[in-house]
């Protein structure tokens, strides 16, 4: 049995319910392009909305973070990786959190206490010391000498204010050597994984910070860290989860693993990623914005270290890659299985668009060096940037014609990228409880009323493919065939406005699944909802499948107003909209 079920297992017999994976892609949170950790989808129930599962939940959840997409390739680092988690909702706190943490470790996975060390909060000027995650630690059998007391690592809050309180993190001694008496968090061999979050407080716009009424805890451990702890391998990459893919790669390039790490790393991890992104229900293709822009970047990186390999880029070999992992994962995650075709051809698609820009770039070089110049910073990156070309390629060729390439001032260029990237991408990754603040509220409640306005005025078969929603204005991605006429516009415009004028109740049901679908209720991806589901009407216009939040009336949106409609994607039709006062 491996790490995933043998952690479901322990916390369905401690009374908690699994809730599904939620998709890759978020719905209704613009604050991130993918779904960033455990907590995020459940960010709705954390803020006090009830779940349909009640107040113990379980699950492993997919995620995908790319800021630091730069460091893939060495031992520990990845793009899309899996959490545990388990959640207290206003149920269990401190005592069973830990309790439980360190019965799994110790019981389950056989982990011996004497490699365990801990941090807790020491408290600060607003907030004493959490002296009852201490005392349970030490009730366990962790030594002081191994509960380390710090301030800001050891204090959650998702931004300036919202719900926060202290977190305990749980670490290993990953060391053939005796594990040192005293735990001493710049060693190395002291990896961190799991971290229990105990939401007890509410921090203010005024900074003032009180306690919540309902507190919870989040906690979360990630499964490829784990699994390499296990099976006593220091490199991520050398563990039963990459195995398979590793040596697939090895055979495809008929070079070992050694010597080859990371580009195999990287081919190994940015494929992984790309199979879950384009398998998501939210139809993610290959393009030049948002999570497009980052499959793109990781199938192109990827094929640039298959070159280094001298991988036949012509061969298939990007789909035999992918249905290894198709394989490893499709019993676990329903949308591999129905998406098995579709990954295989995002895969090969790009990988010929891309093929073609290496040709174009290899044109452009050889224009360039016609002039038998050395290659500047700048030529170097517009090679780099524009034609996929790595550094290293360029250095190469240009050494066989006899000229050199400033290296060091591509560095500096690259460099200058990478930060922009990060300051650009920074709001987009930052996650967290955000996003659901009244504005946000009365956008989410119109995209129902803007759905069911969509199917009377357009067609029956339109639905909802995804939507983005900001304080600003929402933004509804549909399926449909054709741009909407003038006076389609006009009428859906007009339906919806109607509805809010007639202060419409805004009503919410729990109901099985099989139920909520046959009694005609709409929903974006069935296969992401749990077995018991929330149900929101909104009077007879509007019945859909959803998590929340929403007003409780119709009369709170204010006025409806179609800003703008356009493509976007093959058979998705986009609108944005702005709620007014008028």
């Amino acid at each position: 049995m491996n790490l995933k079920d043998l952690y479901i297992n322990f916390f369905v017999s401690k009374g908690h319910k699994q809730i599904p994976s939620a998709p890759v892609v978020p719905e209704n949170d613009p604050s991130v392009l993918f779904n960033t950790a455990g907590m995020q989808p459940l960010v709705p129930y954390l803020m006090g909305a009830h779940h349909p599962y009640g107040k113990r939940l379980c699950d492993y959840q997919k995620c995908v973070r790319t800021n630091d997409l730069d460091s893939v390739g060495d031992t520990t680092h990845h793009t899309f990786f899996e959490m545990l988690g388990n959640w207290s909702l206003g149920d269990y706190f401190k005592d069973e959190s830990i309790s439980w943490s360190f019965e799994f470790l110790t019981e389950v996975l056989h982990i011996p206490k004497e490699k365990l060390a801990v941090t807790v909060f020491k408290g600060n000027d607003l907030i004493p010391m959490d002296e009852v995650s201490y005392n349970k630690w030490l009730s366990l059998g962790i030594p002081k000498e191994r509960i380390a007391l710090t301030e800001e690592d050891n204090f959650w809050i998702a931004g300036e204010t919202g719900p926060c309180g202290p977190d305990t993190e749980i670490f290993y001694y990953r060391s053939d050597k005796e594990t040192p008496k005293n735990f001493d968090e710049s060693d190395e061999n002291w990896v961190e994984i799991w971290n229990n979050v105990f939401m007890e407080f509410v921090k203010s716009a005024d900074g003032k910070i009180s306690e919540l009424p309902n507190k919870n805890v989040d906690t979360g451990m990630g499964v490829e860290r784990t699994t390499a702890i296990l099976e006593g391998v220091n490199d991520n990459y050398a563990s039963s989860i990459w195995k398979d893919i590793i040596a697939t790669i090895s055979e495809i390039s008929g070079l070992p693993y050694r010597g080859n790490e990371k580009s195999m790393r990287i081919i190994a991890d940015h494929l992984r990623t790309a199979v879950f992104i384009s398998a998501d229900y939210a139809g993610i293709k290959p393009s030049n914005t948002d999570q497009g822009y980052i499959l793109r970047r990781l199938i192109r990186r990827a094929i640039r270290h298959a070159k280094k390999l001298n991988i036949d880029i012509n061969s298939d070999f990007e789909s035999i890659i992918a249905k290894k992992i198709l394989d490893q994962y499709q019993d676990y995650y329903q949308e591999l299985k129905d998406n098995y075709d579709v990954v295989l051809e995002v895969l090969k698609n790009e990988k010929i668009k891309f093929n073609r820009t290496l040709e174009k770039g290899l044109k452009e070089f050889n224009k360039i060096t016609s002039k038998n110049e050395n290659i500047d910073a700048t030529t170097a990156f517009h090679l780099y940037d524009t034609y996929g070309f790595p550094i290293e390629l360029t250095v190469e060729m240009a050494a066989e014609l006899g000229l050199e390439v400033d290296e060091k001032g591509f560095e500096a260029k690259f460099k200058e990228h990478q930060e922009l990237s990060r300051t650009a991408s920074a709001g987009k990754f930052k996650g967290g409880l955000a996003g659901n603040g009244e504005i946000e509220t009365r956008y989410h409640t119109a995209t129902h009323l803007l759905n069911a306005a969509l199917k009377e005025v357009v067609s029956k078969d339109v639905h909802q493919k995804g939507s983005n929603i900001t304080e600003e204005r929402m933004r509804f991605d549909f399926s449909c065939d054709h741009k909407l006429t003038d006076e389609e516009k006009a009428k859906t415009e007009e339906l919806v406005n109607k509805w809010i004028k007639e202060d419409l109740k805004v009503t919410v049901t729990e109901m099985p699944k099989s139920e909520a679908i046959n009694s005609g209720a709409e929903c974006m991806f069935i296969e992401k909802y749990p077995d018991i589901v929330t149900v929101y009407s909104i009077g007879d216009v509007s019945k859909e499948l959803c998590g929340g939040p929403h007003v409780k009336s119709t009369k709170e949106l204010g006025k409806f107003k179609i800003i703008k409609e356009e493509a976007s994607s093959a058979g998705v039709r986009r609108i944005k909209a702005v709620l007014t006062n008028e």
